[in-house]
Parts: C-alpha cells; structure tokens; sequence
C-alpha cells in the first residue's frame, strides 16, 4: 500500500498515484452535490433550504481551509522523511500531527458552535433562511473533529504513497452519505438537517476507522530505535510547512466570506443560483487541486531523495492531466449549464437557473488556466517554496474579491462571476513565473 515515489518513470507513476485520487474526488463530490440536490429537490421549502446550505457554505470553508492548511503542513514533512529513509522521523511527524490536530480541532469546535449565529448575520444571511443555515451549519461543526482528522489521515497515507486506501474511505463514506441524505430529507422529513446528520455520521465512522487503519499500517514499516510520540521539535518543523498553508487556505475562504456576503445582498435566488454553480465549480476545481496534490507529494518524496529531474517531468506529466481532465468539465458547463443547473431543484425561478447558468458560462472557458496554476502551486509547495505558493495564492484571492466589488457596481452579479477569470489569469502567470524562475530548488 505504501509507495515510493523517487523511482520508476515519473510519467506512469504519477498517473498511477493520482487515479484513485480522481476516483475520491469523484465519490467525494458526488456526495456534496447529492446534498444539495437532495435537499432542493425534497426540502419543504427547496428554493430557500438550497439557498440556507449555500449561505453557510463560506463558513464551512474556513473550518475546512484550517484542516487542509494542516493535512499539506504534515504532508510536506512527511513525504521528505519517507523519501529519504527516515522512518522513526516520519512515524515521529505522524503522531505529533495526529496529537496537534486532535486539540486544536477541539478548541475550533467549541469557538465555531458559540459562534454560528453570529458569523452568519455578518453575512448578511436573508432572514428568510436564517434559521436554516444556523441549524446546517451548527451540526456541521459539531462534527468538525471528526472532518479535521479525516483529513489529516488521509494526508498521511498519500504522503507515503498509497492513494488507493483513502479512496476506499471515501467510496464507502460517500455511498453512505447520500444514502442517509435520501432517508433524513426525503423519507424523514428533517430537511436541512438531515444533510447535516448524514455527513456528521458518515465523516465520523470514516475517521475513526482511518485512524485504526492508519496505526496497522505503520506498525509494518520498521524502524531503528523507537520513534516519539510527541515531539515539540518536530511540531516546529511541521509547523513551518502547515502555518502558511493554514493561512493560504484561510485567506481563501475569507475571501469567499467577503465574496458571499456581496451575493447575498441579491436574494434568495440568486443564492440559490450561485449555489448550485458553485458546487460544480468545485468539483472542476477540486479535480484540478487534486492533480496539484498528487504533484506536491511526487515533488517532496524526490526532492528529499535529491532527485530534482524528476520533479520537472513530474509537473508536465501533471499540466498533462489537467489539461485532459478540464476538457469535459469545459463541455458540460459551457454547453450543458442548463440542464446541470436544473438537477439541483425541483422548481426553480428564472432569477435562479439564469444566475447558475452564466455563472458556469462565464468561469468554464479558464478552467485550462486554473488547473496550470493549482499544479504549479502544488508542485511549489511540495518543494517548500511556500512564500512563492503563498503569493501566488493569494494574488489571485485579492485580485477576485476586489474586482468582485468592483464590477458587481455596473454590472450587478455578473460582474461578480467576471471577477474569477481575471484572478485565476494574473495568478497563473505570477505561479508560472515562480518555477520558471527556479525558486523551488533552493
């Protein structure tokens, strides 16, 4: 199950490693779409229970930019020590993440649960859907420790290369979440909530059998002298990595805060609108972020074994890949808008297919663009240039929420959707300038 990367031709593994990566992808996105089809298709009030797990998509953002900004923290190190033989280090990384994780999504629990009401009035969520957004996003929270450490894990295995043991987590998560989502909403009536309970159960019985899996397999790798099970030296070394990354990702979702609050201001439908473009937006975006992850730990495992060749044949087998995977995401949401659109709700207003379907028309023809940059990233980050991949980042993220105000001025919420190709564009360039420059040897 465990698999190093450094050898072999760079090209074939890549494809190898990231496949199952894909498949996940898949599964995982499967279930956060059957969520919002489900629940605007079944909910009493499908328009406006639609738009309630919308508004409180943002915040659940930056819960989850704070597990991702972790699980590439840990990653980084851990592939490096793999890469080189290290194994009482990395099995020393490994459990001082899993330890630093596990408190520090207690105390975001307990801050997110006093504080659910109050961020979503500083949306300015509608008061239409209000009540249904704190009850999502509540029991979303309440399930934060188990998301956090899911996470973390699944980072872990794909730092020693095994792609393929997350990806039965997540099938088997996934199945079971649309499963509970048909019962709780459509059978049992409970509407917001059941999306919430479905993903809390799925996500906790995942974890923990993650964690259980994740102890078996490293009790087989051996090791010379017995590995810490804390150690505040490595935290330092991990922390270096996860503390840009955490703050990259919550910039991002901060971003996207700034960004929903501009869209809520249009209504309801509108929300609604945007909501469900969005969920196939991230879907595109998550497949290309996924390629960028494969690249990131290729690029760790053999920069820590000197093999510094690899690392570039590794990102064009990558640009590779992503160029192929945006080719059918570009078809259907630029051709097919409508009728992606419509799965989402049963019966939906003009305001809300018009506003998805110009959403997805307008970002569709970048998605080429957005997957060389989230690859390139990928392969920064794995390499430690992490103020490179920080910048990158976040130049696109300013770029997009000030335009987004900017143009939403003359030309309403289109001129929010125009924000996300102007962004994506200028940081593309400024991540390709960062490799072409060298900046990921040194």
């Amino acid at each position: 199950m465990i698999r190093d990367l450094t050898e072999g031709e760079p090209r074939i593994i890549l494809w190898q490693f990231t496949l199952p990566m894909f498949i996940s992808v898949i599964f995982q996105q499967l279930y956060n779409i059957a969520d919002s089809v489900i629940v605007g298709n079944f909910a009493a009030r499908g328009e406006e229970a639609l738009a309630a797990v919308g508004a409180s998509y943002p915040i659940t953002m930056i819960f989850m930019a704070i597990a991702l900004g972790c699980n590439v923290g840990c990653s980084v190190v851990i592939s490096q020590l793999f890469g080189a033989k290290n194994y009482r280090e990395m099995k020393t990384a490994v459990s001082t993440t899993v330890l630093s994780c596990l408190s520090l999504s207690a105390v975001l629990t307990v801050v997110g649960m006093l504080c659910c009401r109050m961020m979503l009035r500083a949306l300015h969520t509608p008061d239409n859907i209000l009540a249904d957004a704190d009850t999502y996003l509540s029991i979303y929270i309440g399930g934060f420790v188990f998301l956090f450490l899911y996470n973390v894990v699944t980072g872990v295995f794909t730092s020693l290369g095994d792609s393929k043991t997350p990806l039965y987590f997540l099938i088997g998560s996934s199945l079971g979440n649309i499963v509970l989502d048909w019962v709780f909403v459509a059978v049992m009536h409970w509407d917001v909530a059941g999306v919430a309970w479905a993903t809390f159960i799925c996500q906790g019985i995942a974890c923990i059998l993650a964690m259980i899996t994740l102890r078996t397999r490293l009790k087989m790798v051996v090791c010379e002298g017995k590995p810490d099970v804390f150690s505040v030296r490595m935290l330092r070394r991990i922390a270096m990595f996860a503390i840009p990354s955490v703050l990259q990702q919550s910039f991002v979702s901060v971003g996207n805060i700034f960004i929903q609050r501009l869209i809520n201001g249009y209504g309801s439908s509108v929300i609604a609108g945007y909501s469900s473009a969005i969920k196939i937006n991230t879907f595109a975006i998550t497949c290309f972020s996924t390629t960028g992850n494969a690249v990131s730990s290729f690029t760790a495992q053999n920069i820590g074994a000197g093999k510094h060749e690899r690392v570039k044949k590794g990102l064009r087998a990558g640009l590779l890949m992503g160029f192929l995977i945006g080719i059918p995401f570009f078809i259907l949401c630029f051709f097919q808008g409508d009728m992606l659109i419509r799965l989402f709700m049963k019966e939906q207003t003009a305001e809300a297919l018009a506003t998805g379907v110009q959403f997805l028309w307008i970002v569709a023809p970048f998605y080429f663009v957005i997957s060389m940059k989230l690859i390139t990233d990928g392969l920064l980050r794995g390499s430690g240039a992490m103020s490179s991949f920080m910048i990158a980042t976040l130049s696109d993220l300013i770029l997009r929420v000030a335009l987004g105000y900017i143009l939403s001025v003359p030309f309403g919420s289109t001129g929010i959707w125009m924000s996300w190709p102007i962004g994506w564009v200028l940081g593309t360039a400024l991540s390709l300038a960062f490799y072409a420059k060298g900046v990921w040897k040194r």
